[in-house]
């Protein structure tokens, strides 16, 4: 299967959650199995022998498939919450997105030196989530960072808030 037939899986939501927004929603890519097969297939052969350790996955559409890639790599998962999810001791990052304010939190001891991490979520559009999130596994002293997002608005630009030697796949892209 080819990425053009997943993206044309990918439903177009105008105005949601509010006027202006154009939604990608990419639960159709989940209600096939082909689909969900093809995108583990895509993410194992990009990922594979990096010595991935954590998969980290940002609440709640970065939990599709990050697990799943985790399964694949031979890695861990770790999901990244929003405030009150996490029962442990956790650290919290606040950050601006495209239509209002949020925090996310990791637990205090998801991550070590030794980790090398791949950050997962499902959309790359002004990048404050995975920049938050970038963030949060930085401050957790890892070995390296991957980032990762099954859909990317170009337009949006959100690349440039990371630094450049940070590595970042988006297989689905957009313009819009």
């Amino acid at each position: 299967m080819s990425i053009e037939t997943l993206k044309k899986a990918v439903r177009n939501i105008p105005d949601y959650p509010i006027p202006g927004i154009q939604f990608k929603d990419i639960t159709p890519l989940f209600q096939s199995a082909e689909h969900i097969k093809d995108l583990s297939e895509i993410l194992y052969e990009k990922y594979k022998g990096r010595g991935i350790t954590k998969v980290v996955g940002i609440e709640s559409r970065g939990f599709f498939m990050g697990p799943a890639l985790a399964i694949k790599l031979g890695a861990g998962f770790v999901p990244v919450r929003k405030p009150g999810k996490l029962p442990y001791k956790v650290i919290e990052e606040r950050y601006t997105k495209e239509y209002g304010e949020d925090a996310i939190q990791i637990h205090e001891d998801a991550l070590t030196p030794e980790d090398v991490v791949l950050i997962h979520d499902d959309l790359l559009a002004t990048g404050g989530t995975m920049v938050a999130a970038y963030s949060l596994v930085r401050k957790l002293g890892v070995k390296e960072i991957y980032i990762n997002f099954l859909i990317e608005l170009e337009e949006l630009k959100g690349r440039k808030h990371f630094p450049e030697e940070v590595e970042i796949c988006s297989m689905i892209k957009y313009s819009i």
